[in-house]
């Protein structure tokens, strides 16, 4: 390595610069220096990306720096049940609404509902999550009061029991319906806003895939014999089509994620989306680093498992 990119890795003000997110500028030089040296901010760039590379395959992502002495497993833990709450639900209303308007779409081509159908997947894909989030707020729950503006259960009554995290999981074993109600009364806007959002990518693909698998030969074939036109659309062309969907839920999965931060955010929902959002506004990199690490890891999985899915459904991609 030449004296210039050396350079670039020992720069002496980097680790000021550095500190001075954490600290302030009007810390005492003393706080800032043991603030470095806690950090391991006075080592080469190079050698803090190694131990961060080795911490990694110990599975230690540090510990939050606005979270005094707590780990970011701690934050992540605390916070993913209700992500994880928030994405499950989203993608149930995701695929019902997006393979619904998908059939419907298909089963009718060149008439009215297709044209809606196209047009729905066009505009759901297309607006923003969190001006839709804003609107859906001012209109259901701030001018109608139908709906509570954020949060995850009301502050005046006590949440279900500590078993999963997830409320509605968590409700249902402890066999209270009316905490379950709740907790589903607190997740429907956010899900609705998500959902319906993802939907049209669902909506297009199966609108498509069916189209094409109904002008296919086996299902001419099928018409031939006098099997009706329904039983046909579900037991013959549905099938085939709806492979595509899944290896898309796959990839769908990491907008999901991306959503869902921007959902958190706009309703107040006090998951890891909303809690990455505010260690980027408290330059808490710790903490942003190991929620992206984790939600990549997510993706990567969850991309794998549908290409097992695949295998085991279709056995012409099976290798």
């Amino acid at each position: 390595m030449d004296n210039y990119h050396l350079s670039l890795f020992t720069d002496a003000s980097y680790p000021r610069r550095y500190s001075r997110c954490y600290s302030g500028n009007r810390a005492p030089e003393e706080a800032k220096r043991a603030l470095r040296e806690q950090l391991n901010l006075n080592r080469p760039i190079w050698l803090q990306y190694l131990d961060y590379l080795g911490n990694l395959l110990r599975f230690d992502l540090g510990t939050s720096i606005t979270s005094k002495g707590v780990s970011v497993w701690e934050v992540i833990r605390e916070h993913f049940p209700a992500t994880g709450e928030l994405a499950f639900y989203s993608t149930v209303v995701a695929v019902v609404v997006g393979i619904g308007i998908g059939i419907f779409s298909a089963s009718r081509p060149g008439s009215a509902f297709d044209v809606g159908g196209r047009l729905f997947g066009i505009v759901t894909y297309s607006l923003p999550i969190f001006w839709v989030g804003m609107i859906l707020q001012l209109i259901f729950s701030v001018q109608l009061g139908w709906f509570p503006l954020g949060t995850r259960f009301p502050l005046s009554e006590t949440p279900p029991a500590m078993i999963t995290g997830l409320y509605t999981i968590d409700s249902l074993l402890s066999l209270n319906l009316g905490q379950f109600l709740t907790a589903l009364y607190y997740l429907a806007m956010p899900c609705v806003t998500l959902g319906v959002l993802l939907s049209g990518i669902f909506e297009r693909i199966v609108r498509v895939n069916l189209k094409q698998t109904l002008q296919a030969d086996y299902v001419e074939a099928a018409r031939a014999r006098g099997i009706p036109e329904r039983k046909i659309l579900f037991s013959h062309a549905l099938k085939n089509a709806l492979i595509p969907v899944i290896t898309v839920l796959g990839l769908t999965f990491a907008s999901l994620l991306g959503g869902a931060v921007l959902t958190e955010v706009t309703f107040s929902w006090p998951g890891l989306g909303n809690r990455l959002y505010e260690a980027i506004s408290l330059r808490d990199y710790p903490t942003v680093q190991g929620i992206m690490v984790f939600f990549g890891a997510i993706v990567v999985f969850a991309s794998i498992f549908i290409d097992i899915i695949n295998a085991y459904i279709d056995p012409r991609i099976r290798y």
